[in-house]
């Protein structure tokens, strides 16, 4: 079979799959694109917020975690932006995450059970 009849045997299954993607592309576009730039960010450790910082003062602080403080994460805020700088976990799953900056965006640092999450001021 050429190249040719391939194309009109299945011209329909090539129309939904390009129409699916397009779809799915524009709500992502939509989702991305509406997002709120967020205020606040929250400091909570194993489920109890602990801190709240405002993303318009640019700080470096050490979360302190465990029972006598011997664990550590690192949190940076800068151009209205927050990073993990460093963390002494084991996977460093917090420090290569992204920065955040937008309201309902995370960073969990699961063996610290630290979670810096950005909030509206409200």
């Amino acid at each position: 079979m050429n190249k040719t009849d391939f194309l009109k045997k299945h011209r329909n299954d090539l129309l939904l799959i390009g129409g699916i993607l397009a779809v799915a592309l524009i709500a992502f576009a939509v989702f991305v694109l509406t997002m709120k730039k967020g205020d606040m960010v929250t400091v909570s450790v194993n489920g109890v917020e602990k801190f709240s910082y405002s993303l318009n003062e640019n700080i470096k602080t050490v979360i302190t975690t465990g029972d006598n403080g011997e664990r550590s994460n690192v949190l940076v805020i800068q151009n209205g932006e927050a990073y993990v700088e460093s963390a002494d976990c084991p996977d460093k799953i917090c420090v290569g995450h992204r920065s955040i900056s937008k309201v309902g965006e995370t960073i969990v640092c699961l063996p610290h059970k630290v979670v810096v999450a950005v909030v509206d001021g409200n």
